[in-house]
């Protein structure tokens, strides 16, 4: 399985960007997926998850009503849209997959360790 994001950028403070994370290689339904962050000098962060099994979805509370994830299994892609940022939205935005049955969990979403598979990352650059 591999993992590839794409539409980082360079966007003024209260802009938009739409993130893409495509997997290539057979994906299972029960996998989540789930999107990070890492600014610099800071650790990784889960930021949003979804599970392709049912749908469901979790966001941190620092992006919750900005962020929006969303996924389209038919293309195996999970897309993460980035609305209001912020300069504190600087950072590599990465997707990763983890095995999760059911509904998307938080104790699973955020738990970097848990992770099966990760993509390289993309950068996403807020000015304020």
């Amino acid at each position: 399985v591999q993992l590839v994001e794409s539409g980082g950028g360079l966007v003024q403070a209260g802009g938009s960007l739409r993130l893409s994370c495509e997997a290539s290689g057979f994906i299972y339904d029960s996998y989540a997926i789930v999107w990070f962050r890492q600014a610099p000098g800071k650790e990784r962060e889960a930021v949003s998850c979804i599970s392709r099994n049912d749908g469901t979805t979790y966001s941190s509370d620092s992006v919750k009503g900005r962020f929006t994830i969303a996924g389209d299994n038919a293309a195996n892609t999970v897309y993460l849209q980035l609305n209001s940022l912020k300069p504190e939205d600087t950072a590599v935005y990465y997707c990763a997959a983890v095995w999760m049955s059911g509904s998307a969990r938080v104790n699973v979403c955020t738990n970097t360790d848990a992770m099966d598979y990760w993509g390289k990352g993309t950068l996403v650059t807020v000015a304020s």
